[in-house]
């Protein structure tokens, strides 16, 4: 994609990005998941689909991810190939997607902080980035995708916009906050509490429950 042609500041500029941004992101899952059982969330999805799902997942995971995959990267694509002279949209683009890379990072490592005191096991945490928002994490990840499709428009595919409100749907309402907070409330008494105070996904300031 980003060398079928001579290339462009614009084109360089999200390679850059998205090469920061998978590179962390698989750093950070690398270390979270090493040496641990399969995520409890996959099993379920696993047990649901069963028997045969190593055939069955054919079509539910790898080609279902691929299209997916095609669909939310179309702005990647577009603005990559555009020979459009960058605009004061890509600067907005680029500090959207700066405001979620931030909202990622520190979520993670606020999260991975807290998982990692003994004392907070079967916790709720309601503080850092999580007193705002219940998933710091996904927000990052559709202010990043959001940040792509501002750089998309800035070179005049505005249509593509489509792909971060597509992305923003599926992690606010099917595969991400919705799949988490499912069964979290089962494992996690005190997490019934901070639904009532605190926003699904964007940032805002704690409801007083009294």
């Amino acid at each position: 994609m980003f060398l079928s042609h001579t290339g462009s500041v614009r084109s360089f500029l999200l390679l850059g990005l998205v090469s920061i941004w998978s590179l962390r992101l698989s750093i950070h899952l690398h270390l979270r998941n090493h040496n641990k059982p399969e995520d409890h969330r996959y099993q379920a999805i696993r047990l649901r689909n069963e028997p045969n799902f190593k055939y069955k997942s054919l079509y539910l995971v790898f080609i279902l991810q691929a299209v997916l995959a095609w669909i939310i990267s179309l702005p990647l694509f577009v603005s990559a190939q555009s020979s459009n002279p960058m605009n004061f949209l890509d600067s907005i683009g680029i500090m959207v997607w700066f405001i979620g890379m931030g909202f990622q990072v520190i979520g993670d490592k606020q999260l991975t902080q807290f998982k990692a005191k003994a004392d907070n096991q079967g916790k709720v945490l309601n503080t850092g980035l999580w007193r705002f928002t219940r998933h710091p994490n996904y927000f990052g990840e559709s202010c990043i995708w959001f940040g792509y499709g501002i750089m998309a428009a800035a070179s005049g595919h505005y249509w593509t916009i489509i792909s971060p409100i597509f992305m923003t749907y599926l992690l606010v309402k099917v595969t991400g906050a919705k799949l988490l907070e499912s069964e979290i409330g089962k494992r996690r008494p005190e997490y019934k509490t901070y639904i009532n105070k605190t926003n699904r996904f964007f940032p805002w300031f704690p409801k007083d429950t009294g």
